[in-house]
């Protein structure tokens, strides 16, 4: 059993807490057996696996917590990174910076469509511990892809708040790319021109002016992917 603080794998679990660090090795790190689990199950093989009063004290493992609570268990592994095209639905997005927003849309298009996101230009670290929990395990069943949207050989559906067509109104059919921008920003001019569709989510008349932008995702991969599946 660990006991000491300065055991090299703790040292490798705190080292990834920074982006340099998860950049320059490759690896990231997951805590809890729900995560440690969904790892398992998609076949992914650890590089180190601590479990509190297994493997190491409770007491190490706690001061090593990525995301500053206690856990019983810490696994690292590999970054993957998945192929762009080939799937039905594609997400792309662009500007997402926020790391839950970004882990929640990929556990979203893992269980709406079982396709993977694309990550264009502006995007957080899928790989940062709080993009890896909001995934819920759904970084290891889909990856993320990393590629410019004109690389994509699909038809492409950008949100666009300012858009004159309705997503309801949106003739859809596979391949297809459904892309967003962070909430800020939106999706910049280089997309929107590269656009097959341009569409808006209509909001109620006193609603918000805006959705958060995993929602829209949610609802966007929900309106377009039940359509598709319709046609079929």
């Amino acid at each position: 059993m660990i006991t000491s603080p300065d055991n090299q794998h703790l040292k490798t679990i705190r080292g990834l807490r920074e982006k340099k660090v998860r950049s320059r090795t490759g690896l990231f790190a997951v805590e809890g057996e729900d995560l440690v689990a969904a790892a398992e199950a998609a076949g992914i093989t650890a590089e180190i696996v601590l479990r509190g009063g297994v493997d190491v004290e409770q007491t190490l493992l706690d001061r090593a917590s990525l995301l500053g609570s206690g856990t019983r268990v810490i696994g690292v592994y590999r970054q993957h990174w998945a192929s762009p095209g080939g799937a039905a639905v594609t997400v792309y997005l662009e500007n997402v910076g926020d790391p839950g927003n970004l882990g929640t849309i990929i556990r979203t298009a893992h269980a709406l469509c079982d396709g993977p996101v694309v990550l264009g230009p502006g995007c957080a670290d899928p790989y940062s511990p709080k993009a890896v929990r909001a995934s819920m395990g759904s970084i290891f069943a889909r990856p993320p892809a990393r590629a410019a949207l004109g690389d994509l050989s699909a038809t492409k559906v950008c949100l666009d708040g300012s858009a004159e067509l309705d997503l309801r109104a949106v003739g859809v059919s596979p391949p297809l790319v459904i892309c967003l921008g962070g909430e800020r920003s939106g999706l910049g001019p280089e997309a929107l021109a590269l656009a097959d569709r341009t569409a808006r989510i209509t909001m109620a008349g006193d609603g918000p002016e805006s959705l958060n932008v995993a929602a829209a995702a949610a609802i966007a991969l929900h309106e377009l992917g039940n359509r598709m599946a319709g046609d079929g």
